[in-house]
């Protein structure tokens, strides 16, 4: 694994060599005993077994496939053998730090700090949104805390109106368990520590859980729920969804992006159909044109100005099925036929279906989180949290 460092000590990242981890068979399982049981009271986390389980008389056995086979491997079997991890210093540049998200291509890094010799939190596009929304002012005037902050001080202004602990995982932690971390705390990233060493090993997401899946697709059974339609699963969410107008401004759009929580926005026109997705990694494009001091131009003018390959608009049916939409994402990618599972959530940046009847007027949002709460939770009945629109 390659670890790219960035501080303050020089304008030149300095990369590390980790020690990787010994090989492990994929496969290899552990024992699973009855005391491996987590207390929602004590831990703050799924109150179910972490091992397989069997299904009860008249339950249909297709209901805990994933669910099983998510239990059955860890977060260390879904990490790749190789990959790049950013790491930045607290005392780095707020704005060097959004340059280094673009120039490397990720969407966020953790954070470390000197001072305490540990990770101290996540620097994702949401900070840059948040701080964008707090201090713009107009084009003509600089946003002099993007420009002068360091990361330190924006964490010390923003960790006054909100928690901001460092969710993680080990790496001999369950696949499962990563899911449920993901959902119940509503985010993207998880970063998966090892605990002797303290190392950051590996940022997992929704997308990385289903390319697991996908690349040993061809072991697991299709459920027969596959075949349920959107509107029965149920799969997404389906009320109060945040749209911008075409006509809006950017700040408008970052408005609806911090007080909602959403990340991404279907952008509709004057009749209400859908025309685009503004997400919220558009929004660190804003620092690759250095586009940031100018939040006043129109969406149609923000998408017009988009210079790389952003997710398109994929829409879905209500009485469309579960297999149906992913078999649409597949396509979409060029793919002919559904051979495993969602092989094409990966490849791009494709992570919601926009939701739509007849007239293309937006009814629903379906995501990756939404898929893997249908795929893994929903179908054992069990972590049925308040929708919410991701």
């Amino acid at each position: 694994m390659l670890l790219h460092l960035v501080s303050t000590e020089a304008d030149l990242p300095v990369f590390l060599a980790m020690e990787p981890f010994a090989e492990v068979p994929l496969f290899e399982m552990d024992e699973y005993e009855e005391e491996e049981v987590l207390s929602v009271r004590s831990k703050g986390v799924c109150t179910f077994a972490t091992y397989p389980m069997a299904p009860p008389a008249g339950t249909d056995p297709d209901t805990y496939i994933y669910m099983n086979f998510m239990k059955s491997h860890s977060c260390y079997d879904a990490m790749p053998r190789s990959s790049k991890l950013v790491i930045f210093d607290t005392t780095l540049q707020v704005k060097k730090a959004f340059f280094a998200l673009v120039a490397n291509g990720v969407r966020a890094a953790p954070l470390w700090d000197s001072k305490l010799q540990c990770f101290v939190g996540m620097l994702t596009i949401t900070d840059f949104i948040n701080i964008l929304h707090r201090y713009y002012k107009s084009p003509l005037v600089q946003i002099y805390e993007l420009e002068e902050h360091k990361i330190e001080t924006w964490r010390e202004i923003y960790l006054q109106y909100s928690v901001n602990r460092l969710i993680s995982i080990k790496p001999d932690s369950s696949l499962f368990d990563a899911i449920y971390s993901l959902l119940k705390n509503k985010i993207h990233r998880l970063p998966v520590i090892d605990p002797a060493s303290g190392n950051v090993l590996h940022i997992l997401t929704h997308k990385r859980i289903l390319k697991f899946l996908h690349i040993f697709g061809s072991m697991i059974p299709k459920p027969k729920f596959l075949q349920k339609q959107i509107n029965e699963v149920p799969i997404g969410t389906f009320r109060e969804i945040a749209t911008v107008q075409e006509s809006a401004s950017v700040y408008e759009a970052l408005a609806i992006f911090v007080e909602r929580r959403v990340s991404a926005l279907p952008v509709v026109n004057e009749q209400g159909k859908v025309v685009a997705l503004y997400s919220r990694f558009d929004v660190i494009n804003l620092a690759a044109q250095k586009n940031y001091n100018n939040l006043n131009m129109t969406m149609k003018e923000a998408l017009a100005s988009r210079s790389c390959w952003v997710e398109g608009v994929l829409k879905c049916y209500p009485h469309e099925t579960l297999e149906t939409i992913i078999d649409r994402i597949a396509k979409a990618e060029g793919l002919t036929t559904l051979r495993f599972l969602l092989p094409a959530w990966i490849s791009k940046q494709v992570h919601r279906l926009v939701l739509v009847d007849r007239e293309d007027v937006v009814r629903g949002i379906v995501s990756l989180s939404d898929i893997l709460q249908a795929l893994v939770l929903t179908p054992a009945d069990i972590y049925k949290w308040p929708t919410f629109q991701v």
